[in-house]
């Protein structure tokens, strides 16, 4: 879906709810959450790996 607001169009007044430059994009905000959980979930896989690997030798 095409954005529907154009920061160089100035038939709109300047105010602070027509600006979306000012805060993040909700979809970037929930990816960028989600792979940071998935990033530590596999980071403390991997640990856990070499945690129970060490143990065995």
């Amino acid at each position: 879906m095409a954005p529907t607001w154009d920061p160089l169009d100035k038939s709109l007044p300047d105010t602070p709810e027509n600006r979306r430059e000012d805060r993040f994009p909700r979809g970037l905000v929930i990816r960028l959450f989600a792979y940071l959980v998935a990033g530590h979930l596999v980071a403390a896989f991997l640990y856990l790996l070499f945690l129970v690997g060490g143990q065995n030798q």
